[in-house]
């Protein structure tokens, strides 16, 4: 099971804004690109390290500053220092344990957020990671956890990459809209992945239950508790974008804002809808147990009904006395018998009748 609280011991008892990373380094050093569109064209360059930066914040044009890596303090200091972020900033962008938000601070706004992916295998797991977007007048600044290939940015790095589409032709806004849209559209890849397991799961309760089916319910349960955590104040943090009285976010940019609070009151839906769905499940499987128990202890109950009488006249006639009247009967041991599988025959008919069987 994976560890959903992280560790605060490191924090406690320093001033406010200190950057302490709160988390799992999940990267081996920061890797820092500075991809630059606009006037001048396109460029996009790779870093390992900070002294290799050039300086940015006023070039002509869009920058966007993306940093795999947020346990290193030496490059939040320079990006800080760089483009005069907030101490509190730089804190909350080591301390992966945010709450997603929106924060506009003038010069620029900062939002977290959580981007998901699933762990391979077919028990996945659904994992986050937190993601801070920084929106300046003409830059933008993204932190991620974690170095990893092919992350939900490709598409916009690609869209850039090409020099088409409004993504070029439109502010640092856009590009702030166009990362969050990525975030929010992987969603509904990680909710069809839980779906199929669910659909999976309910063939399995159907067909045979058993113990790995409950604690596949229970992961499933977790993961769903872990996405709403992770995605149900999102909404508030559009919505709150989107009516931000700032010159950072154009009028033509707060349309597309629109659209993925739309896509976010979708995916809240459908989690809650998996989480109904988990709950009946689980009703499913525990009543699945209690039937095949009570059949169990039916079928029981009726062999054990049957050989009462029969253990009964078995016990008086086993009884050892001499002037036992039946004793001496030629076909005795034969009447014995038939009234043994009359009995018996009598009470199978009346538990038809009944309809106990």
């Amino acid at each position: 099971m994976k560890r959903t609280i992280k560790k605060r011991s490191a924090k406690a008892g320093l001033p406010p804004g200190t950057p302490v990373h709160i988390g799992d380094a999940r990267a081996a050093k920061a890797l820092t690109e500075i991809i630059h569109y606009g006037e001048g064209g396109y460029s996009h360059k790779a870093y390992d390290s900070i002294h290799e930066w050039p300086l940015v914040k006023d070039a002509p044009g869009i920058t966007w500053v993306n940093v795999d890596g947020v346990h290193d303090m030496s490059v939040l200091e320079k990006l800080g220092s760089c483009f005069g972020l907030h101490p509190l900033v730089l804190e909350d962008i080591a301390n992966t344990d945010q709450r997603p938000k929106f924060e506009d601070y003038g010069d620029y706004i900062y939002i977290v957020m959580k981007m998901l992916y699933s762990t391979p295998g077919d028990g996945a797991d659904v994992v986050a990671e937190q993601v801070s977007i920084i929106l300046g007048p003409n830059y933008v600044l993204s932190f991620q956890e974690q170095e990893r290939k092919g992350d939900v940015f490709g598409p916009v790095r690609e869209r850039i990459k090409n020099t088409k589409g409004k993504i070029c032709e439109m502010g640092a806004d856009y590009l702030a809209y166009s990362l969050m849209d990525s975030i929010v559209d992987n969603y509904f890849l990680i909710l069809e992945g839980m779906g199929e397991r669910i659909e999976d799961e309910e063939d399995e309760l159907v067909a045979r239950p058993d113990p790995g089916t409950l604690r596949s319910i229970h992961s499933l349960k977790r993961d769903m508790i872990f996405l709403r955590r992770s995605i149900w104040p999102l909404r508030e943090v559009i919505s709150a974008f989107d009516r931000a009285e700032t010159p950072l976010v154009h009028e033509q940019t707060r349309v597309y804002l629109r659209d993925v609070y739309d896509h976010t009151i979708q995916v809240i839906d459908t989690i809650e809808t998996y989480r109904d769905m988990l709950s009946g499940m689980l009703d499913i499987y525990l009543s699945s147990v209690s039937n095949r128990m009570n059949e169990v202890m039916k079928v029981l109950t009726i062999i054990a009904t049957i050989f009462i009488p029969l253990t009964f006249l078995a016990g008086v006639y086993g009884m050892n006395f001499k002037y036992l009247p039946e004793l001496e009967w030629h076909y005795g041991y034969l009447g014995f018998w038939i009234i043994c599988f009359a009995t018996v025959i009598g009470m199978f008919f009346f538990f038809k009748r009944k309809k106990w069987l």
